[in-house]
């Protein structure tokens, strides 16, 4: 799809005013952001708005490659419409008919413990499904974590929708009912303590479990938190018990690290953890939010020091997290011979996860908005100011200014000899938190109603959360 002439304007425009911001303004405390940010926001939001099946309420997990769809992406952006209601970006009832349309599908979607023809099992959903179809796509895992974000943005409907007539209203059944379906002891069916990561028919349980501190954090919550199906009440001792493998830094810079931002942020992008705290972040003395304000510092501060050379990294222009990449290759890289990757989680070296091949995504910084605005601000600028980077539908997934080598067959995107490669693709688990995360950053959006649900609330208490919003005048969200 051709950008055009409007947009080229206006993409010229942000560029102007992105180079105009004022530095002692990003450490003000303003809800408010700048006026170039806002159209990163736009145009983050017309991608779900653009590219959501209307017949099926399916979102594609990435674009413009032909892709199937993602239901973490379907999560993201069923809060994603409601904030294009608040912005004036769609209007409450197409909202509302999106909303519906995709809940519905996953509600009568077939269910069953078949290897084909099925959107899922126990409750929760493929990982991939068909486009068109809504089926099992290929032979991919039913997957504990996407149907968590996807069952949050339900959740997230659930409270939005308020209204009292009959759309609104089945929203708010199909929601509850979702979430109540989903039999979270399933993924512990062969005995295991905690939560199994996925599940494959004819195979079983993946062995991997949500335990240590990763992404996986709300998966836990939200097991917790069933009034139908709940995971047993030391779930939460089973995510923490090897925290002492993650704990790095000292004082001010102590933190639980996990190389890529994505894990720092997905489980934040719907939970406000700000002044709440579990028994472990009791004795450290702060939140999981100051945890990921750290962290998104420290991701910034080992690009500052770019200890493997890589071009572009700066104060300015940084964040590393999963995403797209050139391709596996070694080659020839000043003197040395380096490692590259396509899709990989990337992240400072030497933190758990972490792979460093040279290549920034901007979903890792605008993710971290709430967390650290004062620094993700002049980052978004920066960003803007990379070539082939932002378009019709804001950022791009990925670049990598180090990988120069034009003649190599890439797994996607281009290559520039001057200006390195840049992804093809925006990717909908990119767009999710670069739109979400201003939406909470601006207004609270997001944390606001989710604080509202009854079974966040159950989860949090049973995982010994309490503090903040979970006490006092606070209860009612």
């Amino acid at each position: 799809m051709l950008v055009d002439r409007r947009e080229m304007l206006r993409g010229s425009s942000l560029l102007v005013a992105a180079a105009a911001l004022p530095a002692p303004a990003l450490a003000s405390g303003s809800r408010s952001l700048p006026i170039f940010y806002e159209e990163i926001e736009r145009r983050t939001f017309r991608w779900f708005w653009d590219h959501a099946s209307r017949r099926n309420g399916l979102v594609p997990d990435r674009w413009p490659t032909p892709s199937f769809a993602s239901i973490a992406a379907v999560g993201f952006a069923l809060p994603a419409y409601a904030v294009g209601v608040e912005r004036g970006w769609c209007s409450r009832a197409e909202a509302r008919d999106l909303t519906l349309t995709t809940l519905r599908f996953f509600w009568n979607a077939p269910q069953g413990p078949q290897a084909t023809g099925t959107t899922g099992e126990a409750g929760f959903f493929y990982h991939f499904l068909d486009m068109e179809t809504g089926a099992r796509f290929r032979d991919v895992e039913l997957s504990s974590v996407d149907t968590t974000i996807l069952l949050m943005g339900a959740l997230f409907a659930g409270q939005y929708f308020d209204r009292n007539e009959a759309g609104e209203r089945e929203i708010r059944r199909l929601a509850n009912a979702l979430y109540d379906r989903a039999d979270w002891n399933f993924f512990r069916s062969d005995g295991r303590a905690a939560i199994s990561m996925g599940w494959h028919p004819g195979e079983g349980l993946i062995p991997a479990n949500w335990v240590g501190f990763n992404e996986g954090m709300f998966v836990n919550v939200l097991a917790l938190g069933s009034a139908t199906h709940p995971a047993p009440a030391d779930l939460w001792q089973q995510w923490t018990a090897t925290y002492a493998d993650y704990w790095r830094g000292q004082g001010a810079t102590r933190r639980l690290a996990f190389a890529p931002l994505f894990t720092h942020q997905y489980s934040q992008i719907f939970i406000d953890f700000r002044g709440i705290r579990d028994a472990v972040m009791r004795k450290a003395g702060f939140d999981y939010f100051e945890n990921s304000r750290r962290e998104t510092y420290a991701n910034r501060a080992y690009c500052i020091a770019d200890p493997m050379g890589w071009r572009g990294y700066s104060r300015d222009l940084w964040g590393l997290t999963a995403c797209d990449g050139p391709g596996d290759f070694a080659l020839p890289y000043r003197g040395a011979r380096r490692r590259f990757y396509g899709y990989a989680a990337r992240g400072p070296a030497g933190e758990p996860g972490g792979v460093d091949d040279g290549t920034i995504a901007p979903t890792a910084a605008l993710g971290s908005l709430p967390f650290a605005p004062e620094i993700v601000l002049p980052c978004a600028a920066q960003l803007l100011r990379q070539p082939r980077l932002f378009d019709r539908y804001g950022f791009k997934d990925a670049f990598n200014p180090s990988f120069t080598y034009a003649r190599e067959e890439i797994d996607t995107g281009s290559v520039d000899p001057k200006n390195g490669w840049v992804a093809k693709d925006y990717l909908g688990i990119d767009q999710g938190p670069i739109l979400l995360q201003a939406a909470n950053y601006r207004d609270d959006f997001v944390w606001r109603y989710m604080r509202r649900v009854p079974a966040i609330r159950r989860g949090l208490e049973r995982a010994g959360f309490a503090g903040g919003w979970l006490s006092g005048s606070a209860r009612r969200g």
